[in-house]
């Protein structure tokens, strides 16, 4: 068995970027699954994907994991972005959810 080296929170279109850069035929069961799972639901480029995280760590000052579930559930109003972000039970200022709801919406 391989050595966890790094624990780091990725988008699902991370994932699919990261497995398909391997050969199907190597991964176990497993792997093969999360990658078949990740090809039929991403709907977002990777690359645009590690931007808007980026940018909702950086900006938003979100942390990684909170930028991922954003990412991947991509909301599309400020009442769905509410929803998620009323489970994290921190106080987020109307003009951040704003901001959030804007680069969502730049990099979708």
């Amino acid at each position: 068995m391989e050595e966890i080296k790094k624990k780091q929170p990725v988008s699902i279109p991370e994932v699919q970027e990261i497995l398909g850069k391997g050969d199907p035929e190597m991964m176990d069961q497993i792997q093969r699954w999360t990658y078949d799972y990740v090809s039929k639901f991403v709907t977002a480029d990777p690359k645009n994907a590690k931007k808007m995280k980026q940018v909702l760590v950086k900006e938003c000052e979100l942390t990684e994991e909170e930028a991922v579930e954003l990412v991947n559930i991509r909301p599309t109003s400020m009442a769905e972005l509410r929803s998620f972000t009323f489970g994290w039970k921190k106080l987020i200022l109307a003009e951040t959810l704003e901001k959030i709801l804007r680069t969502i919406q730049e990099h979708s």
